[in-house]
Protein backbone atom coordinates (compact mmCIF):
# COMPACT_ATOMS: atom_id res chain seq x y z
CA UNK A 1 0.00 0.00 0.00
CA UNK A 2 1.10 3.68 -0.79
CA UNK A 3 2.56 5.54 2.04
CA UNK A 4 0.59 8.53 3.79
CA UNK A 5 2.04 11.77 2.83
CA UNK A 6 2.43 13.71 6.39
CA UNK A 7 3.55 17.59 6.09
CA UNK A 8 5.43 18.37 9.54
CA UNK A 9 5.33 21.59 10.89
CA UNK A 10 6.40 23.70 14.14
CA UNK A 11 6.47 27.10 15.37
CA UNK A 12 9.60 26.54 17.26
CA UNK A 13 11.55 26.58 14.24
CA UNK A 14 12.50 23.86 11.85
CA UNK A 15 16.28 23.10 14.08
CA UNK A 16 13.90 22.99 17.48
CA UNK A 17 14.67 19.30 19.70
CA UNK A 18 10.32 18.57 19.32
CA UNK A 19 10.15 18.89 15.82
CA UNK A 20 13.51 16.54 14.94
CA UNK A 21 11.50 14.04 16.89
CA UNK A 22 8.38 14.22 15.54
CA UNK A 23 10.21 13.73 11.65
CA UNK A 24 11.42 10.50 13.22
CA UNK A 25 8.45 9.46 14.54
CA UNK A 26 6.24 10.55 11.42
CA UNK A 27 8.58 8.46 9.00
CA UNK A 28 8.18 5.08 10.85
CA UNK A 29 4.57 5.85 9.60
CA UNK A 30 4.62 7.96 6.08
CA UNK A 31 6.10 10.05 3.19
CA UNK A 32 7.10 13.16 5.31
CA UNK A 33 7.70 16.89 3.75
CA UNK A 34 8.55 19.64 6.17
CA UNK A 35 7.84 23.01 5.60
CA UNK A 36 8.99 24.91 8.81
CA UNK A 37 9.46 28.39 10.37
CA UNK A 38 13.28 29.34 10.07
CA UNK A 39 13.35 31.00 13.26
CA UNK A 40 11.14 30.58 16.45
CA UNK A 41 7.39 31.96 15.83
CA UNK A 42 6.21 31.06 18.93
CA UNK A 43 2.81 32.31 20.46
CA UNK A 44 1.97 33.79 16.82
CA UNK A 45 -1.29 32.34 16.54
CA UNK A 46 -2.73 32.54 12.82
CA UNK A 47 -0.84 35.07 12.01
CA UNK A 48 -0.26 35.63 8.00
CA UNK A 49 2.46 37.26 5.69
CA UNK A 50 0.98 39.84 3.93
CA UNK A 51 2.64 42.89 4.28
CA UNK A 52 6.45 41.84 2.92
CA UNK A 53 8.37 39.26 1.50
CA UNK A 54 8.19 35.48 1.85
CA UNK A 55 11.09 33.24 1.47
CA UNK A 56 11.64 29.39 1.43
CA UNK A 57 14.89 27.23 0.48
CA UNK A 58 15.24 23.45 0.55
CA UNK A 59 17.52 22.85 3.51
CA UNK A 60 19.42 19.77 5.15
CA UNK A 61 19.48 19.48 9.04
CA UNK A 62 20.28 15.94 9.39
CA UNK A 63 21.13 13.52 6.72
CA UNK A 64 19.94 10.36 8.76
CA UNK A 65 17.44 11.44 11.47
CA UNK A 66 16.22 13.90 9.02
CA UNK A 67 13.11 13.97 6.19
CA UNK A 68 14.28 13.56 2.73
CA UNK A 69 12.38 17.01 1.94
CA UNK A 70 12.60 20.12 4.23
CA UNK A 71 12.08 23.58 3.92
CA UNK A 72 12.42 26.20 5.47
CA UNK A 73 9.78 29.43 5.49
CA UNK A 74 10.67 32.80 6.80
CA UNK A 75 7.09 33.36 7.71
CA UNK A 76 4.78 31.85 10.10
CA UNK A 77 3.51 29.10 10.45
CA UNK A 78 0.18 29.94 9.26
CA UNK A 79 2.36 30.89 5.89
CA UNK A 80 4.32 27.52 6.50
CA UNK A 81 1.29 25.39 5.68
CA UNK A 82 -0.08 27.31 3.28
CA UNK A 83 3.54 27.64 1.10
CA UNK A 84 3.68 23.60 1.72
CA UNK A 85 -0.23 22.99 0.43
CA UNK A 86 0.31 25.86 -3.09
CA UNK A 87 3.81 25.42 -3.83
CA UNK A 88 5.74 22.71 -2.87
CA UNK A 89 4.24 19.13 -2.26
CA UNK A 90 2.92 17.95 -5.71
CA UNK A 91 -0.51 16.61 -4.06
CA UNK A 92 -2.71 17.27 -0.78
CA UNK A 93 -1.49 15.60 1.93
CA UNK A 94 -3.12 13.07 3.88
CA UNK A 95 -2.52 14.65 7.69
CA UNK A 96 -1.04 17.08 8.51
CA UNK A 97 1.00 16.88 12.11
CA UNK A 98 2.25 19.85 14.10
CA UNK A 99 5.04 20.23 17.12
CA UNK A 100 6.06 19.02 19.22
CA UNK A 101 5.64 22.08 21.02
CA UNK A 102 7.85 22.90 24.10
CA UNK A 103 5.24 23.65 26.33
CA UNK A 104 1.81 23.72 27.13
CA UNK A 105 -0.82 24.15 24.36
CA UNK A 106 -3.62 23.43 26.66
CA UNK A 107 -6.53 25.44 27.75
CA UNK A 108 -6.72 29.38 26.86
CA UNK A 109 -3.30 28.97 25.54
CA UNK A 110 -4.72 26.71 22.70
CA UNK A 111 -5.43 30.83 21.23
CA UNK A 112 -2.41 31.97 20.98
CA UNK A 113 -0.43 29.04 19.70
CA UNK A 114 1.53 28.49 17.21
CA UNK A 115 1.50 25.09 17.23
CA UNK A 116 -2.10 25.15 16.48
CA UNK A 117 -2.66 27.45 14.60
CA UNK A 118 -0.72 25.48 11.47
CA UNK A 119 -3.07 22.44 12.30
CA UNK A 120 -6.35 24.84 11.96
CA UNK A 121 -4.77 26.51 8.79
CA UNK A 122 -4.34 22.55 7.39
CA UNK A 123 -8.07 21.60 8.99
CA UNK A 124 -9.57 24.94 6.75
CA UNK A 125 -7.67 23.09 3.88
CA UNK A 126 -9.98 20.47 4.79
CA UNK A 127 -6.76 18.27 5.70
CA UNK A 128 -6.80 16.03 8.61
CA UNK A 129 -4.53 17.51 11.48
CA UNK A 130 -3.16 17.50 14.68
CA UNK A 131 -1.13 19.59 16.69
CA UNK A 132 1.08 18.01 19.46
CA UNK A 133 2.86 19.79 22.77
CA UNK A 134 4.62 18.99 25.52
CA UNK A 135 4.19 20.68 28.71
CA UNK A 136 7.83 21.15 29.30
CA UNK A 137 9.63 24.60 28.04
CA UNK A 138 12.84 23.94 28.35
CA UNK A 139 15.04 23.44 25.12
CA UNK A 140 16.37 19.82 26.18
CA UNK A 141 13.07 18.71 26.64
CA UNK A 142 12.43 14.56 26.93
CA UNK A 143 10.30 13.87 24.59
CA UNK A 144 11.26 10.04 24.55
CA UNK A 145 7.85 9.22 26.72
CA UNK A 146 6.13 10.89 24.18
CA UNK A 147 7.02 8.86 20.84
CA UNK A 148 4.82 5.96 20.96
CA UNK A 149 1.45 7.60 22.27
CA UNK A 150 2.20 10.02 19.23
CA UNK A 151 2.48 7.20 16.62
CA UNK A 152 -0.17 5.46 18.21
CA UNK A 153 -2.48 9.10 17.60
CA UNK A 154 -1.41 9.98 14.45
CA UNK A 155 -2.48 6.27 13.28
CA UNK A 156 -5.63 6.20 14.22
CA UNK A 157 -6.93 9.70 12.74
CA UNK A 158 -5.31 7.94 9.37
CA UNK A 159 -7.62 4.96 10.13
CA UNK A 160 -10.53 6.61 11.55
CA UNK A 161 -10.77 9.83 10.30
CA UNK A 162 -10.89 13.51 12.21
CA UNK A 163 -14.47 14.95 11.95
CA UNK A 164 -14.90 17.23 9.01
CA UNK A 165 -14.09 20.85 10.74
CA UNK A 166 -11.90 19.57 13.46
CA UNK A 167 -8.19 19.68 14.48
CA UNK A 168 -6.75 17.33 17.66
CA UNK A 169 -5.16 19.42 20.11
CA UNK A 170 -2.75 17.10 21.73
CA UNK A 171 -0.85 18.00 24.63
CA UNK A 172 1.73 15.84 26.96
CA UNK A 173 2.49 15.62 30.48
CA UNK A 174 5.88 16.53 31.54
CA UNK A 175 6.93 12.93 33.44
CA UNK A 176 9.54 10.98 34.17
CA UNK A 177 7.80 7.80 33.02
CA UNK A 178 5.39 6.88 30.41
CA UNK A 179 1.97 8.60 30.47
CA UNK A 180 -0.68 6.84 32.39
CA UNK A 181 -2.73 6.62 28.84
CA UNK A 182 -5.06 9.14 26.62
CA UNK A 183 -7.84 10.89 27.84
CA UNK A 184 -10.52 12.84 25.32
CA UNK A 185 -11.15 15.93 26.90
CA UNK A 186 -12.60 19.13 26.62
CA UNK A 187 -10.58 22.81 26.81
CA UNK A 188 -10.31 24.10 30.55
CA UNK A 189 -11.66 27.44 31.52
CA UNK A 190 -8.62 29.28 32.57
CA UNK A 191 -7.06 32.81 31.78
CA UNK A 192 -3.65 34.51 32.01
CA UNK A 193 -3.38 36.91 34.86
CA UNK A 194 -1.23 39.37 32.92
CA UNK A 195 0.92 42.37 33.72
CA UNK A 196 3.35 44.80 31.96
CA UNK A 197 7.04 44.82 33.80
CA UNK A 198 7.75 48.41 33.01
CA UNK A 199 11.71 49.46 32.16
CA UNK A 200 13.96 52.20 31.25
CA UNK A 201 16.36 51.86 28.62
CA UNK A 202 20.01 53.09 28.59
CA UNK A 203 18.72 56.02 26.10
CA UNK A 204 15.58 56.57 28.55
CA UNK A 205 12.94 55.18 26.28
CA UNK A 206 10.40 53.10 28.12
CA UNK A 207 9.87 49.21 27.15
CA UNK A 208 7.98 46.92 28.99
CA UNK A 209 8.07 42.82 29.02
CA UNK A 210 4.82 40.58 29.29
CA UNK A 211 4.34 38.31 32.26
CA UNK A 212 1.82 36.49 34.12
CA UNK A 213 0.24 33.85 36.23
CA UNK A 214 -1.66 31.21 34.90
CA UNK A 215 -5.30 31.14 36.62
CA UNK A 216 -7.23 27.59 36.06
CA UNK A 217 -10.80 28.24 36.74
CA UNK A 218 -12.15 24.73 36.00
CA UNK A 219 -12.20 22.16 38.41
CA UNK A 220 -14.02 20.05 36.09
CA UNK A 221 -12.44 16.12 35.89
CA UNK A 222 -13.28 15.99 32.39
CA UNK A 223 -10.55 18.89 31.08
CA UNK A 224 -7.39 18.89 29.15
CA UNK A 225 -5.64 20.66 32.16
CA UNK A 226 -7.08 18.05 34.62
CA UNK A 227 -6.25 14.69 32.76
CA UNK A 228 -2.01 16.34 32.55
CA UNK A 229 -2.51 17.26 35.82
CA UNK A 230 -3.12 13.42 36.85
CA UNK A 231 -0.35 12.24 34.21
CA UNK A 232 -2.47 11.83 31.15
CA UNK A 233 -2.07 12.52 27.68
CA UNK A 234 -5.18 15.04 27.17
CA UNK A 235 -6.87 14.93 23.30
CA UNK A 236 -9.27 17.90 22.96
CA UNK A 237 -11.36 17.94 19.62
CA UNK A 238 -11.15 21.50 18.11
CA UNK A 239 -12.93 23.36 16.15
CA UNK A 240 -12.56 26.75 13.56
CA UNK A 241 -15.51 27.69 13.33
CA UNK A 242 -16.13 30.07 16.47
CA UNK A 243 -19.48 30.82 16.06
CA UNK A 244 -21.23 30.73 19.53
CA UNK A 245 -24.21 28.97 18.39
CA UNK A 246 -26.45 28.64 21.65
CA UNK A 247 -26.49 32.71 21.54
CA UNK A 248 -27.73 32.87 18.39
CA UNK A 249 -31.11 32.77 19.88
CA UNK A 250 -30.82 35.40 22.46
CA UNK A 251 -28.85 37.94 20.15
CA UNK A 252 -31.94 37.50 17.93
CA UNK A 253 -34.26 38.57 20.42
CA UNK A 254 -32.33 42.03 21.07
CA UNK A 255 -34.24 45.17 19.01
CA UNK A 256 -31.58 45.71 16.48
CA UNK A 257 -34.08 46.42 13.65
CA UNK A 258 -35.98 48.51 15.49
CA UNK A 259 -36.17 52.50 13.97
Amino acid sequence: MKKPLILVTNDDGITAPGLRVLIQVMKEIGEVVVVAPDSPQSGMGHAITIDSTLYSKKVVIDHEKGAPSEYSCSGTPADCVKLGLQEILDRKPDICISGINHGSNASINVIYSGTMSAAIEAGIEGIPAIGFSLCDYSWDADFSHARDSIKKIVQEALAQGIPKGTVLNVNIPKTDTAPKGIKVCRQARANWKEQFDKRTSPTGKDYYWLSGEFELLDKGEDTDEWALAQGYISVVPTQFDLTAHHAISRINNWNLNEA
